[in-house]
């Protein structure tokens, strides 16, 4: 989904996930976005369905928000036939909702091995197979599938995708308007293939969201919980936007922080300091 062009260097690029603010319902996060010139909202599936698909639409709308992606899909590795029948279902709910609220881009985190798997190989394959039966789907109602590699440590439970390369492996198989691949700094920034794995993705088109956290050490006995604003840790923001732009990629940024502390401060002072860490460590 195409951003609108950053003339002025400020936030025409800029969308906040909603899981940076979640202490912020639907309504408040809408109004706070408008008071500080936030054009982009990522959302995700529970409080959408909490406040209702086309109620969450129209509210965006009258908002003046676009939706820039919907999280999550995926989990599509299992071996039994009925979890195998869930997970599809499941996922074309969830492109349903994706539709729903306005979003081209439908966020897909794979899944992790089955209990007392050990087959990699084989679960990727699994995935390939799943997209192969949701890919049409999700193209006829306008949603392209995004496939996120996430970090090695949760390739045993969350995802064995773990590098672009993987992603795109998977996703070159099908049209590249069907299925993309997400480029989120706190998965891939360790990565030195990843920069070439990028350039890759923009070569057809194939970089669907980019998203940004910060990787920050001590990691918190919350493995999930460790994302940090930009500036709190190891990576380098400005080199993973050039990449993407030198990719081609000129949709929208998206910044996705799972962190406790942020979300215990007060959520529109917690929205103000991450627009203000994207100005200064990212623009």
């Amino acid at each position: 989904m195409s951003a609108p062009a950053d003339t002025g260097g400020g936030l025409a690029r800029f969308s906040i996930n909603q899981e940076t603010v979640r202490q912020l319902s639907l309504p408040d996060l809408a109004a706070a976005c408008t008071e500080l010139g936030i054009g982009g909202v990522g959302l995700w599936r529970d409080p959408v369905r909490a406040y209702g698909v086309a109620a969450t639409a129209r509210l965006v709308r009258d908002a003046g928000l676009t939706v820039t992606s919907l999280c999550r899909g995926g989990f599509l590795t299992a071996t039994d036939p009925a979890e195998r029948t869930r997970a599809l279902d499941d996922n074309r709910a969830a492109v349903d909702e994706a539709a729903g609220v306005g979003t081209d881009t439908l966020v897909l985190v794979s899944g992790g091995l089955p209990p007392g798997d050990r087959d990699l190989s084989g679960a990727r394959e699994r995935i390939a197979d799943a997209l192969a039966e949701l890919a049409p789907y999700a193209a006829e109602r306008g949603v392209r599938l995004a496939i996120e590699p996430l970090h090695p440590m949760f390739a045993s439970d969350r995802c064995v995708v773990s590098t672009l390369g993987q992603a795109l492996d998977l996703a070159e198989r099908f049209p590249a308007d069907q299925v993309g691949v997400v480029v989120d700094t706190y998965h891939v920034w360790w990565d030195d293939r990843a920069p070439a794995q990028v350039a890759r993705a923009g070569g057809d088109g194939r970089i669907a969201a980019f998203q940004l956290a910060d990787w920050c050490t001590p990691l918190p006995a919350g493995v999930l919980l460790g994302r940090g604003l930009p500036g709190d840790g190891s990576v380098d923001f400005r080199v993973w936007r050039n990449l993407v732009e030198a990719a081609g990629y000129r949709g929208w940024t998206e910044v996705e922080i799972f962190n406790e502390e942020l979300w215990a401060r007060d959520g529109r002072e917690a929205l103000a300091e991450t627009v203000e860490r994207y100005r200064a460590h990212v623009l």
